[in-house]
């Protein structure tokens, strides 16, 4: 390809509007344009990245004994209203109607789908395992598009389906993703760790894990364990309670205090009127789950976790209370609510119930209680873990691993849905012995073009985009010093066309720049080598020099194209 003729927009300042490095550098490079937000256009660079990994990815899909299907992005509404996903997934849902004001919705995901396709298709055993998957467009209205393609509102996503008769085979099909996974990016040349998660929206039945790119621009904190191999999402991070406490008759010795703390609400606050640490008090918050209020506490250094509140209640939605909602079920205002007498339920983080006194809210304007016992006075709780593990807190898998925490990019997440949506969408079989069962399924994303976007993370240097090999848009870059010169064009085209003989993409810089243009432009779009035909082309001579690599090497023609075309 002459670079002459190749549409790559390059530019010297990144907008200012780009916050993550990727993004810089994919519109720096002319790998994108944006249309509008989280909606972006890929010019050729861009899009030969794209389908490098595409083909990684179909690959090792095909490797796996996956079959490749295509399906309409524009679901009918109806599939989601049989699954209970129509009004649960919320905004991000891209609605609409067609001319008879029938519903639908562009597919964020394709549950739905593959479910009334196999419905359709595969009616016994003998037709199982069956694991289906597509390379695709996708749409979600995301309320806030940021990063470029880190989070976009339409985005190429490549999702896998399997379809099992049974639990074990569920788990075979499974692994067999998981370690497919693993193949894709490593490919990829991606530094990454595969976390145990929460499943989310997609729901199921069984395990999940994310596959994340370590990146310090990442949205989701991955705690991992500083000895052994656990690791999960912070959604769904344990810990290993280390605490102990004395006994319940020791802790009935002493009575309960009132404490008057005006306008005292916030943790902040009550540690410094009380001039003690954090961990000193409970921390009670009011939450309303599927419309009945609810109180979680936790200790006052620590977070409420959400997911795990959410989860342990079986709630599709969860929200903090009102202050109405808020007052009316602690009669106090936000701030002093306490776990004593609450006419509703009570989650207690295990940290709470290992204290061995407390100051918690009152229930009352301007008063706090102090030296409450939780074994004595929070026996009515749901004891249970529901906060953010912390960076320190002990692994939940061994002994001496305490756990540490990362940022990371999510890339990859696979599921064990089991019968969600078979059931739902009444997707069954006939067994061997002739009975009607469930399908057992399972569900495998990978976020292509957002992969894209996390190699970018994490192969850049001050200088623009470093390649891997694997997904370089071009494997060679030919720089002739000078266009005008016609001995360094001829052994430039002669480079070119031997690559091109033996198999290897090259992009010949055939444009009538200055050197210190063109070298800056071929540092920015980071293709892994780079032969520049200079002074000593009529000596036979070129320097090869590799992306990575400071250093170039004087060497003969044949040399540098025997080095480029090495594996």
């Amino acid at each position: 390809m002459r670079q002459s003729q190749l549409l790559m927009p390059t530019l010297r300042e990144a907008p200012s509007e780009a916050e993550a490095a990727s993004h810089q550098l994919m519109l720096r490079a002319g790998l994108i344009r944006q249309l509008a937000a989280g909606i972006y256009t890929y010019l050729p660079l861009g899009r030969r990245v794209l389908r490098k990994l595409e083909q990684i990815v179909r690959e090792e899909m095909d490797h796996a004994g996956a079959q490749e299907v295509l399906m309409p992005a524009m679901q009918p509404a109806e599939l989601w209203q049989q699954s209970g996903r129509y009004e649960v997934y919320g905004p991000e849902l891209v609605r609409l109607r067609d001319r008879h004001q029938r519903e639908f919705a562009l597919g964020p995901t394709h549950e739905e789908v593959i479910t009334a396709l196999v419905r359709g298709e595969v009616s016994s055993y003998r037709q199982l395992p069956l694991t289906l998957y597509q390379i695709q467009t996708k749409f979600r209205d995301e309320k806030r598009p940021r990063y470029g393609l880190l989070r976009g509102r339409e985005f190429l996503m490549k999702d896998a389906y399997s379809f099992d008769e049974d639990w074990e085979g569920l788990h075979r099909s499974y692994m067999n993703m998981y370690e497919a996974y693993n193949r894709i990016f490593t490919r990829c040349a991606l530094r990454y760790r595969a976390v145990e998660a929460d499943s989310g929206s997609i729901g199921g039945e069984g395990g999940t894990h994310e596959f994340m790119a370590l990146a310090e621009i990442g949205e989701d904190t991955i705690a991992a364990c500083s000895c052994c191999d656990y690791a999960a999402n912070l959604e769904r991070a344990e810990y290993r309670m280390e605490q102990t406490v004395t006994s319940k008759q020791e802790q009935e010795k002493e009575g309960l205090q009132r404490l008057h703390t005006p306008n005292i609400k916030k943790i902040e606050q009550l540690v410094e009127a009380f001039s003690l640490e954090a961990d000193r008090f409970i921390k009670t918050l009011i939450y309303v789950a599927d419309g009945s209020p609810v109180a979680v506490m936790v200790r006052g250094d620590h977070e409420v976790n959400e997911i795990k509140v959410k989860n342990a209640l079986s709630a599709v939605t969860l929200e903090l209370a009102d202050q109405d909602t808020t007052e009316r079920v602690t009669n106090a205002p936000t701030g002093f609510a306490g776990p004593i007498g609450l006419p509703i339920p009570v989650l207690a983080d295990h940290a709470v119930m290992a204290m061995e006194s407390a100051i918690a809210g009152a229930n009352e304007r301007d008063y706090h209680i102090g030296n409450v016992k939780p074994l004595v006075h929070l026996t009515h709780a749901h004891t249970g873990d529901y906060r953010n593990a912390e960076a320190g807190d002990h692994c939940p898998r061994c002994e001496e691993g305490r756990l540490t925490f990362h940022r990371g990019i999510e890339v990859g997440h696979v599921f064990k849905l089991g019968t969600k949506y078979s059931e739902a969408l009444h997707a069954k079989f006939l067994n061997a012995a002739g009975s009607e069962q469930p399908l057992i399924m399972g569900c495998y994303g990978i976020g292509v073009s957002r992969l894209l976007s996390a190699v970018l993370e994490q192969h850049s240097d001050e200088n623009g985009i470093v390649w891997p090999k694997s997904i370089a848009p071009y494997q060679v870059h030919i720089v002739p010093v000078s266009a005008k010169d016609q001995v360094q064009m001829d052994v430039a085209a002669h480079i070119e066309a031997r690559l091109q003989e033996a198999g290897i993409e090259a992009l010949l810089d055939d444009r009538d720049e200055r050197p210190g243009v063109k070298f800056k432009d071929s540092d920015l779009i980071g293709i892994p080598i780079r032969i520049v035909v200079g002074k000593h082309a009529a000596d036979g001579k070129v320097e090869l020099k590799y992306r990575n690599d400071a250093q170039a090497l004087t060497i003969s023609i044949d040399e540098a194209v025997a080095k480029a075309c090495e594996k």
